[in-house]
């Protein structure tokens, strides 16, 4: 069952009633950009973010504040596979925080960087889904994703990119094209992995695709998950699939953190049986 909460951006965006402002002859500031309601849902104890649909946006057991809840958010940790020891981790879209909380508690020595636009969206992650607040090793900055991947301040700096942002029609990402990629791409450091949430059943999907193989050395795809989530991860060179060891690496993130790693192995080697067949 939905439950219904008022957005904070629609509240903040409320018009006055008809009839002339006192100033309405004085210079209009700039138009600020208008994003959907933000709206929460609660079933079976989770929390779930909704952009003013029953579109999920993303998810949280009330109980188990810092657990990944979605199987495709999970998937999006698959780089731990190839890296145990981030410096820098960047989430672009926020949603709300599980990523970026996960990465947070599990990296102690790692930098955590989450990318939001919306303003309601970094507020209800704060008041709603448990965020925790920026200190020296974690930073939520409010700003558009492009700009900051194409920030020279960031070229070759980030370890682990994770990337799902999402409108509220949550059919495609709003960032898909060959610059975008290719601007996360210079991102990376040198063995630093990009992990996407892709909508398989989309035509985005193809173009998405498209974009990262023209910016990346490597693109794969985890298997579909939920009603359409794909997973694809990409990097500048190719990622070493010695099967074995990732099954072994496997199953030291799944002692350490019960995410259930050998799925996403498995995953890897039914694509790489698929290519090569």
């Amino acid at each position: 069952m939905l439950i219904k909460r008022k957005s904070i951006e629609a509240q903040a965006n409320r018009k006055a009633g008809p009839g002339k402002h006192p100033n309405a002859d004085a210079p209009k500031p700039p138009r600020k950009p208008k994003y959907a309601p933000v709206t929460l849902s609660e079933e079976d104890g989770v929390r779930y973010l909704h952009f003013g649909t029953e579109w999920i946006q993303g998810a949280m057991r009330i109980r188990k504040p810092d657990w990944i809840e979605l199987e495709y958010a999970q998937q999006m940790m698959s780089w731990m596979l190839f890296n145990d020891q981030p410096r820098h981790i960047v989430q672009l879209g926020l949603g709300t925080g599980a990523l970026t909380k996960f990465c947070y508690r599990r990296f102690e020595q790692a930098r955590v960087t989450a990318v939001e636009l919306n303003p309601s969206v970094i507020a209800i992650g704060r008041s709603m889904f448990k965020l925790p607040p920026d200190d020296d090793r974690l930073s939520v900055l409010e700003m558009d994703a492009m700009d900051f991947v194409t920030d020279d301040a960031h070229c070759g700096t980030i370890d682990a990119l994770q990337v799902d942002l999402y409108d509220a029609t949550a059919r495609g990402p709003v960032l898909d094209t060959p610059e975008f990629y290719a601007a996360c791409a210079a991102c990376l450091s040198e063995h630093g992995i990009m992990t996407v949430n892709l909508f398989g059943d989309h035509p985005s999907y193809a173009k998405n695709l498209k974009a990262m193989r023209y910016a990346f050395g490597q693109v794969l795809c985890l298997p579909e998950v939920h009603q359409g989530n794909v997973i694809a991860i990409a990097s500048r060179n190719a990622l070493p699939l010695d099967f074995q060891f990732l099954y072994e690496r496997a199953a030291e993130i799944t002692a350490t953190t019960k995410l259930p790693a050998k799925s996403w192995v498995n995953g890897l080697k039914a694509w790489h049986l698929g290519q090569s067949s």
